[in-house]
């Protein structure tokens, strides 16, 4: 039996559908998974099984985290790195991350998702590369704990075949041989990846970068990802220090040198994308590739400012996300935009990039960047029941309702008070539902100890 829930009565709806529609006094009907109906209220259909009121409320599509390591939320604030760039952060952190096991992989993974879920996403990828000797169902615990919490989960599994007496930066027991990956792709592939319409689970592969696999795996992972229609994720010119290292290593910059590996496609994200040059900006539009934005894990590094800005009006499919928390320290999705939104402007200027440009790429972009942009990312009749909403009656929004919509990112919003994933409430008056997902934050912090 069908179920119909009404939110009715919202102040502001930002839809980013393709017409930019904004409804004062809106209303959206789901009913089961799916949203239904949207309109201006009052409503008139059936009656529905539930009614939540959106008055004083701005209501926008769920927000896409397109690129985290979900375990770092271990490793926030770990003091040993706090003031490192890229390279050194992650030499003195790879010895500890080896010690990851199982339980710690779950707790970390629900933390993470938890703070998400606050923070108004409800969809996120993960990056999980790093599989310690022996430990390859890490990646089938943070399927397990997504699953606990709600949340719509794009796991990659990532990969990293050079260690440090190969040439590459982690140590031994941290990477694999190409048999070993090729037989875990698979294998993740056939026990998680769901292909239906609004699946809560889809699977991406994800070497680490192109300095931490060979040339041989890279290969091998795209046409893999082509022969099973997978989307597919690596690191790419976050800093300045990997372009020299590509230039060493292959003579050629981190964008050509993913060119000649047959990685500029359509079903290609890349996260970072700091040091592109005007004629690769060009390349990457060409191939209709996505991108993550992170613009946090990029100052606390000092990798550099992405050039969104020049990237916003070509095919290059612009989405945000919060990296890792160990170079965040954060899992705060809706902060991360307006993160991005100031950062580009002290670049590029106070007119280069507009609030609701930004609150598309944290929406709609993101769905295109996963390449389910007829499923998530727009307040539409058909679209997935992923719905978010803040409620502007707070102090940090006193005096500043001339544009709700504005408001979300200009002010300072701390997390939001409504959160639906594929039509199932998971916070409500800005709490968790699952209260329960609380008690991890003891045990979570137990964990992190022993990494000290």
């Amino acid at each position: 039996m069908s179920k119909l829930k009404l939110i009715e009565n919202v102040g502001t709806v930002f839809t980013a559908d393709p017409e930019g529609r904004e409804l004062d006094d809106g209303y959206v009907l789901v009913k089961d998974n799916e949203i239904e109906e949207v309109g201006v209220s009052p409503y008139q259909g059936p009656e529905p099984d539930r009614v939540i009121d959106g008055e004083g409320k701005i209501m926008i599509p769920g927000l896409v985290n397109t690129h985290h390591h979900l375990f770092q939320t271990l490793f926030r604030n770990f003091k040993e790195v706090n003031n490192a760039k890229l390279f050194t952060w992650l030499t003195e952190l790879y010895d500890r991350w080896a010690k990851v096991d199982r339980r710690a992989i779950y707790v970390s993974t629900v933390v993470g998702v938890a703070e998400l879920l606050l923070s108004g996403a409800t969809t996120t990828s993960d990056h999980l590369y790093l599989f310690p000797e022996g430990k390859n169902d890490i990646f089938d615990a943070e399927v397990e704990a997504a699953r606990q919490v709600g949340i719509r989960f794009h796991p990659t599994r990532g990969s990293m075949s050079l260690s440090k007496e190969d040439g590459g930066l982690p140590p031994k027991e941290t990477v694999q041989t190409e048999e070993e990956i090729i037989r875990e792709y698979r294998r993740v592939i056939g026990e998680f990846h769901n292909r239906d319409k609004f699946a809560m689970t889809k699977v991406a592969l994800a070497p680490c970068s192109p300095f931490s696999v060979t040339d041989e795996i890279m290969r091998k992972t795209a046409e893999m990802a082509e022969e099973e229609e997978l989307a597919l994720h690596t690191h790419l010119a976050e800093t300045e220090d990997e372009t020299e290292f590509c230039m060493d290593e292959v003579g050629m910059r981190p964008v050509d040198y993913m060119e000649e590996l047959g990685w500029l496609k359509d079903r290609v994200w890349f996260a970072h994308v700091v040091h592109v040059n005007e004629s690769e900006i060009e390349s990457l539009s060409s191939a209709r590739v996505g991108m993550s934005h992170c613009p946090s894990s990029n100052m606390r590094l000092g990798s550099g400012i992405a050039p969104v800005v020049k990237m916003k009006d070509t095919d290059i499919d612009v989405s945000m996300a919060v990296d890792g928390s160990a170079s965040n320290d954060t899992s705060n999705m809706i902060k991360e935009l307006r993160q991005a939104l100031l950062l580009q402007r002290v670049k590029y200027g106070a007119d280069s990039i507009t609030p609701r440009e930004v609150l598309r790429f944290g929406t709609i972009g993101g769905a295109r960047a996963l390449g389910r942009e007829d499923e998530l990312g727009s307040i539409e009749p058909g679209k997935a029941a992923d719905l978010v909403m803040v409620d502007l009656n707070r102090l940090e929004y006193a005096g500043g309702l001339s544009d709700p919509v504005s408001a979300l990112l200009m002010c300072d919003t701390k997390g939001v008070d409504f959160n639906m994933v594929n039509g199932e409430v998971l916070v409500e008056d800005g709490k968790l539902c699952n209260r329960e997902l609380l008690e991890y934050v003891e045990e979570q912090n137990e964990i992190a100890a022993r990494f000290y």
